[in-house]
């Protein structure tokens, strides 16, 4: 392979539509070999847009302003990092020519909840809780019925947990239809799902180039509100689950085919794994990677991409916890306990340019050797020693 520089006429360009955090890593990574960068997204001074070479701001999901910012630019490859944007865009770039990734057609089934579970469930016949989707608050009210209480009542296209509940009763339904109705991202139809009394639920990073797919250790992660808090590399866990999730993440990945990095989620009670749902790009829970890793899950997406060798070393095990903010402003501060910098622990600030409510503005990492839930208690503690 040939590697360039960035801004010439021959350079290797990577358009990422997304800016977040996440992207911000695969902008670093992107660069670490030489590739030029633009960092799409809706708002200005996103952190992707701090490192990358170029960056944008449109509506992404607008059709036309999308595909313009993809002709004027022609990236080599263009990485959706976040559900909002517009997939009619993408299937007529890829008519162009341009190459999506991991596809237009991963894409749209993933970053919508009725896509993904039809495929996944009933034709690729994954085992996965049982789910109804509905569109009024009648059909909402049959369907938790149906499936019983609790239930897990979701719009089928959000992000990052917004507008997620669990209905505990038939009292909790009316707020859970307010909820999902108010989220972010296209409400207007909800999934319903049983409720799995599961052990545990994992994230398996599965990367996938021409040659084969490659496997992370599985990491453990816990949410709140649908939304990633805390996660841990690896896992414990049986040798027959962690085979079963292998399983599940080998067939859902490549139905859904491309290469790249997929955050496959699942559900473990006991031996028996049940498909929850995927992501084709890095995962929020797998931040961990930064610590565990000799490439983390930033590195092995780009190398996917490029079509490098997909080897690595596992350090031993790390733990991550995210850090959410308490306050609402455009000049965001975090007062830090210099303490938590040790030769085992920092922390990652992500820069965004406005905190609100609940926002997810740093991450802190840990390693242990070899014990996770040590590296967790670490995390916990870092988290408890930042402020705004």
């Amino acid at each position: 392979m040939q590697f360039t520089a960035p801004l010439k006429s021959n350079s290797i360009k990577i358009m990422l539509l997304g800016s977040g955090e996440l992207g911000k890593e695969v902008v670093i990574e992107a660069q670490r070999l030489g590739c030029e960068t633009v960092a799409v997204d809706s708002y200005a001074n996103a952190p992707a847009h701090l490192v990358a070479n170029k960056s944008y701001v449109i509506n992404m999901k607008d059709e036309n302003e999308l595909l313009e910012v993809i002709r004027k630019e022609k990236p080599d490859f263009i990485l959706p990092e976040v559900e909002a944007i517009s997939i009619s865009a993408l299937f007529k770039a890829e008519e162009e020519g341009f190459n999506v990734v991991p596809n237009a057609e991963a894409v749209n089934k993933t970053m919508n909840r009725r896509n993904i579970r039809v495929f996944a469930c009933e034709e690729l016949k994954l085992p996965a809780s049982k789910y109804e989707f509905v569109s009024t608050f009648e059909a909402l009210q049959s369907a938790a019925n149906n499936i019983g209480f609790p239930c897990v009542i979701k719009p089928v296209m959000s992000s990052s947990g917004h507008g997620q509940t669990i209905a505990k009763s038939a009292n909790d339904l009316q707020n859970s239809w307010e909820v999902a109705k108010e989220a972010r991202g296209d409400a207007s139809e909800l999934i319903v799902e049983e409720f799995i009394t599961f052990d545990y639920e994992i994230t398996l990073l599965t990367v996938r180039n021409e040659t084969g797919t490659t496997f992370c250790a599985p990491i453990g992660h816990i949410q709140k509100d649908g939304d990633y808090v805390f996660s841990w590399q690896p896992m414990n866990m049986s040798e027959l689950a962690k085979q079963r999730s292998i399983d599940v993440a080998q067939k859902i990945t490549d139905g859904l085919g491309g290469r790249g990095l997929f955050g496959v989620e699942l559900f473990v009670k006991g031996d028996e794994v049940y498909f929850s749902e995927v992501s084709p790009r890095p995962h929020d829970t797998g931040m961990v990677t930064l610590i565990t890793q000799s490439q983390s899950e930033f590195a092995l997406h780009i190398r996917a991409i490029l079509g490098l060798p997909l080897d690595y070393v596992e350090y031993g095990a790390g733990a991550s916890a995210a850090y959410k903010s308490t306050t609402d402003t455009f000049t965001p501060e975090l007062k830090v306990d210099p303490s938590i910098f040790t030769k085992n622990s920092f922390i990652r600030v992500f820069g965004k340019p406005q905190s609100h409510l609940g926002r997810r503005m740093a991450v802190a990492l840990t390693f242990d050797k070899d014990d996770s839930e040590k590296a967790l208690q670490q995390a916990k503690d870092i988290i408890s020693k930042i402020s705004e």
